[in-house]
């Protein structure tokens, strides 16, 4: 599949990454097809995008004519049907094994033949996913970064079985979406979170173990390291529970301790406190 033959896109999952996605793929002058369990949470992603469009549009750096034909590309829906005429599908659902596999044959089953089937995970093995469809040679992983309005980069995962044809055709559309592409190996964590995970959980420990506040912690790696968030901000920012996920699939997979989850992780995603998206996380918000 070329660049040129992709003009609709199949998000599921309307969530900050399915909503991101499908917003930079509106700018881009794509259709888009925005999935989730019921329509009306498919809508509600949909509205978060008219809101930071809005925002835009307030500032001068976008016009309302602009806003409302991006917005007219996006159609939520809250059925696996509606990706029948996609021409490459991407999962944005939560970083859970089970769901995912769930999600990628219901994909299966509805997309046309020759679509592709992408997964936006950030550390669960493509190979795996792709053995859950007829058409493993078309899967592929898209790993966007959070927020994907804002974030340059994308990396793009080969799976065992994915065809050239298929990362040819991953690699356009990442181009045309305006991102800047690396290409990783379906090794769990790929480049990104394998280097980024570890360093957010030994901060956990860290604070645990008193060697600082939280706020001593981050405020020393954004002055010394020159990172713009500290890495407890930045674990906040991402999900407490996503970096636990993300964490436990590096400690199980690679069989290494070096990648145990921190207590003091895990006792805050089981108190509910998950980060910005719950109002607590190592912050109070």
């Amino acid at each position: 599949m070329s660049e040129s033959a992709i003009s609709k896109l199949g998000i599921v999952g309307a969530g900050q990454m399915g909503a991101g996605i499908a917003q930079v793929a509106a700018e881009r002058g794509l259709a888009v097809v925005l999935v989730d369990r019921d329509e009306d949470i498919a809508a509600k992603g949909k509205a978060k995008i008219a809101a930071v469009l809005s925002k835009l549009v307030d500032k001068g750096k976008l016009s309302a004519e602009k806003r409302e034909a991006q917005l007219g590309l996006i159609v939520p829906a809250g059925s696996y049907a509606a990706l029948s005429d996609c021409d490459f599908l991407i999962e944005a659902a939560t970083e859970n094994q089970d769901l995912k596999q769930k999600i990628f044959g219901h994909m299966d089953d509805a997309a046309k033949p020759g679509a592709i089937l992408a997964t936006n995970t950030s550390s669960i093995s493509i190979t795996l996913l792709a053995s859950k469809t007829r058409r493993p040679e078309q899967v592929i992983g898209m790993h966007f970064m959070n927020p994907v309005p804002l974030m340059q980069l994308c990396e793009i995962i080969r799976g065992l079985q994915t065809s050239d044809a298929t990362y040819q055709a991953t690699l356009q559309l990442g181009r045309s979406l305006g991102k800047e592409l690396v290409t990783a190996r379906d090794v769990p964590g790929f480049i990104v979170n394998r280097i980024l995970i570890p360093m957010l959980n030994e901060a956990c420990f860290a604070l645990a173990e008193g060697l600082g506040t939280a706020e001593d912690i981050d405020k020393g790696v954004k002055l010394g390291l020159n990172h713009p968030l500290g890495p407890l901000q930045l674990a906040d920012l991402i999900g407490l529970d996503t970096v636990l996920a993300i964490a436990e699939v590096l400690h199980r997979e690679l069989g290494d301790d070096k990648y145990r989850p921190a207590p003091i992780l895990r006792s805050h995603v089981a108190a509910g406190w998950l980060g910005r998206k719950s109002g607590r996380g190592f912050y109070k918000y």
